[in-house]
């Protein structure tokens, strides 16, 4: 008995885990479960909305040019379109042929598709980065921290449209960072020689195929790549070091032949000449300093974007809630947990100038307002933030002392977070139900007049959140007018300023 009482007397004061009696995990756990489920309801309840909102997407802007091409010439015709002309992203090309293959559908039915694979991918790698570091926490913890993450990255925005709902960019900037995230779940997974066999197989196909899917992720995986080589060399112990350095120099591997096909590609070479953007040009003095001004604009915006507290407030609870960690990887990041956190501020904040100075020949200073071309680097921003929340919960449940304020306080974070992107949301869904029902007016009867031997009809631009329709800026600008045309089968369209 003298001994029980002295071991927990020791481990109420080294580890602070069990300060009172109704903190204990037979006490602790079942309410922890029933609210944090309670609570995880309400980001999956924005994302559900999200989602169905989705059925209200219509094809714009580079859509109008993709849909004939799939259903003229097949997957052949838009591999061939994307690497000999456009932009030498096959994989991008592979991703646009699942979803054009189906027409109008496929783009109704894409937020759904791709929002349920990305949500399972941060439940998936969440739940796995856990059991890898002998966390464990309430059921349901994982899946709460999953679609917290999911809710700021895909709608904690000023254009949710382009970000989330419309394809062409959702492939290339916001499905493309969370399938390079995919990569790492075999990894934090494998126990057994196949299981890390596999893993290194996943990172090499993994790398090729987002080398040839988006400039910008894959910029952002190298230099993650690289600052998790760096670290391991001073920080992982034991045997698992050797496999994690393999696993990065194989993804790292991947990455670059992708990068390089994408590059000597035909396609990657006529989207230079269009833009003038060949190396020097890119890397100059002017250009540089030039992207280092757009990034400056875009970090003020993504700081003052308050919504992105919610991840913070959901790593908080994360940190108040898990338990363990003493079987998991140990060394100097056990002992300085912040370091990790700052060198991944520091990628971050690399990581994101670069892709502002890849996208920079393309748009120029518009970048600082294209949300859209952010994801790549946001992602990793968000996971920062859950990370910063988490030390901060760890650190306030060692003191013992108002972890309750702490954990309800967290809580009404993550509450006013998803209220703060339902909001939006809720108007966004009004002004694209507005578009969807004057694109199906005006496509039924484009599709009739045509199947009536016209050959010149009228259009009328049918645009939201600033997507390209044909005779934008005033009727002044004809893209992508001829593929309208080449979608209904016709010659030519004229500019109208009134719905048929």
């Amino acid at each position: 008995m003298i001994a029980d009482t002295s071991k927990t007397a020791d481990a109420q004061q080294e580890g602070g885990e069990y300060p009172r009696p109704d903190d204990r995990p037979e006490t602790l756990r079942p309410r922890a479960t029933i609210w944090t489920a309670a609570l995880t309801l309400l980001p999956l309840a924005v994302l559900g909305a999200a989602f169905w909102i989705g059925r209200l997407v219509r094809p714009g802007a580079d859509d109008w040019c993709f849909l004939p091409v799939v259903r003229d010439e097949g997957a052949s015709g838009m591999i061939a379109k994307f690497f000999f002309h456009d932009n030498g992203r096959v994989a991008n090309a592979l991703l646009v042929i699942a979803y054009g293959s189906f027409g109008v559908a496929g783009h109704q039915w894409f937020a759904l598709v791709s929002g349920v694979l990305m949500l399972g991918i941060l439940w998936a790698l969440t739940a796995s980065a856990l059991k890898r570091a002998a966390l464990t926490g309430p059921r349901g913890v994982a899946l709460l921290v999953a679609a917290m993450m999911a809710a700021m990255f895909f709608l904690a925005t000023t254009n949710t449209y382009k970000v989330f709902y419309w394809p062409a960019s959702s492939v290339s900037h916001t499905v493309a960072p969370v399938l390079a995230c995919a990569a790492v779940i075999p990894l934090l997974r494998a126990r057994t020689g196949w299981g890390r066999a596999f893993a290194l197989g996943i990172a090499c196909v993994g790398g090729v195929f987002i080398g040839t899917l988006s400039e910008e992720t894959a910029v952002v995986a190298s230099v993650v790549l690289a600052a998790v080589l760096l670290l391991s060399c001073w920080a992982l112990p034991g045997p698992g070091r050797t496999h994690a350095r393999i696993w990065c120099v194989v993804a790292f591997a991947g990455v670059a032949v992708g990068v390089v096909i994408l590059y000597v590609s035909p396609g990657a070479r006529v989207r230079r000449g269009r833009f003038g953007a060949d190396t020097s040009s890119v890397f100059g003095p002017d250009a540089l300093a030039a992207a280092l001004r757009a990034f400056g604009e875009i970090l003020w915006a993504v700081f003052t974007t308050w919504q992105y507290l919610g991840a913070v407030a959901v790593g908080v609870l994360l940190g108040l809630l898990v338990r363990g960690g003493e079987q998991g990887p140990g060394g100097p990041l056990r002992r300085r947990p912040l370091i990790p956190v700052l060198v991944g501020f520091v990628v971050f904040l690399v990581s994101g100038y670069l892709c502002t100075v890849v996208a920079y020949p393309a748009f120029g200073a518009s970048v600082a307002i294209a949300p859209r071309l952010w994801g790549d680097f946001l992602l990793l921003y968000v996971m920062l933030l859950v990370s910063v929340g988490a030390l901060l919960g760890r650190a306030l449940r060692a003191r013992r002392r108002g972890s309750r304020a702490a954990t309800a306080a967290a809580a009404a974070g993550c509450v006013l977070a998803c209220v703060g992107v339902a909001v939006p949301l809720y108007h966004l869904e009004q002004r694209m139900d507005v578009r969807a029902q004057r694109w199906d007016r005006q496509d039924r009867w484009l599709k009739d007049q045509a199947a009536r031997g016209a050959q010149v009809l009228p259009y009328t631009p049918v645009s939201v959140s600033g997507m390209g329709e044909p005779f934008g800026r005033n009727g002044q600008r004809l893209w992508p007018g001829q593929c309208v045309a080449q979608y209904y089968h016709l010659k030519k369209i004229t500019h109208s300023t009134r719905l048929p």
